[in-house]
């Protein structure tokens, strides 16, 4: 299949059939499919190891999925006693919506974690968080243009809606680097609450929302002169035995609010985009959601849910979860398309 193919078109993802939500097994080596309409799975997808990261191209064919050949570790685990990385798992994978298919895999620089589409579908901007890298793919060659050094444990990659300047999250370092698309060259480092994990913008680029893990907050950002106007604090009822952990990060389609999955927190949080404040907590939505999307309505919030191996459907206005659907596989990362 020519690489030319899949390429993606102007315009906004639709789902054949109906809203699809697709998640990742980080465990599973497969995506799962949920039918949004009946909140049931309809299917897996075979891709490779380690999926995480996922896109979906603007025409809706294509489905980008990050796959990474280096062992799972996180808290509690040994890493001196893990496998060795298979490098050659490393890649992008390309999954064709009409067949529920992987077409290919793409080269992807080491390990990667999460990564963006350029507006015409043309490049992916991925991190690769073992080598502190952003490599940028050209998915009609299929091939890595450029690695940029960004900073220790990248993770979080998004374009401003403009396309004319990337964010990375840098874990270690406590920053996210602002990265020139034309150029490549890093613009500025941006100082956030500790262990900053995800980016979402208002859909004029006015304003770039950044998770800090560690410092139960968004950090309220300018998206034109990369300077911190504030921080948002994420607080949990009284009494939780874990406080919030910022994690994903998603702004409703409408762009009136940001949906903020709060790992261990098992919450997630509501920010007014407007006012830049703390409007709702979602309590008790799962295990250590992650991944997360909000319907085109703004009605249902859907959350990946790694350690129960579930994904919850939360309906936003009653903070009650609806359903919590079984998809196995540490589910990570998810993406739903209207």
């Amino acid at each position: 299949i020519a690489a030319i193919g899949l390429l993606a078109a102007d315009g906004p993802a639709r789902a054949a059939g109906g809203p699809r939500v697709y998640v990742s097994q980080e465990d599973g080596g497969a995506v799962v499919v949920i039918d949004a309409t009946r909140d049931a799975v309809v299917a897996h997808i075979p891709v490779g190891k380690r999926p995480r990261g996922l896109k979906v191209s603007r025409d809706g064919k294509f489905l980008y999925v990050a796959l990474s050949g280096s062992p799972r570790g996180g808290p509690g685990v040994d890493e001196s006693k893990l496998p060795p990385a298979d490098r050659d798992a490393d890649g992008i994978g390309v999954v064709d919506l009409a067949t529920n298919k992987l077409l290919r895999t793409f080269p992807s620089g080491q390990d990667p974690e999460t990564f963006d589409l350029s507006a015409d579908g043309k490049l992916a901007y991925i991190s690769n968080e073992e080598t502190a890298e952003m490599s940028v793919l050209d998915l009609a060659a299929g091939k890595v243009l450029q690695r940029v050094k960004v900073g220790k444990e990248p993770e979080g990659v998004t374009l401003r809606p403009d396309g004319k300047v990337v964010y990375v999250t840098c874990e270690e370092e406590n920053q996210v680097a602002v990265v020139d698309t034309s150029t490549l060259k890093v613009l500025a480092h941006i100082e956030t609450g500790p262990r900053p994990r995800a980016i979402g913008f208002s859909p004029d680029g006015a304003v770039a929302f950044i998770s800090s893990e560690l410092g139960a907050e968004v950090n309220v950002v300018d998206g034109q002169t990369h300077k911190v106007l504030g921080a948002i604090k994420i607080e949990s009822k009284a009494g939780k035995p874990i406080p919030p952990r910022p994690m994903g990060v998603v702004v409703s389609r409408d762009g009136s609010r940001v949906f903020v999955s709060n790992g261990r927190g098992e919450s997630v949080a509501v920010i007014d985009l407007a006012s830049r404040k703390l409007v709702k907590m979602l309590e008790g939505v799962g295990v250590r959601p992650w991944g997360l999307d909000v319907s085109a309505d703004g009605k249902k919030v859907y959350t990946a849910n790694g350690p129960s191996n579930d994904v919850s459907v939360v309906d936003v206005r009653t903070g009650k979860v609806g359903k919590r659907i079984k998809v196995g596989g540490q589910p990570w990362g998810l993406v739903l398309v209207p």
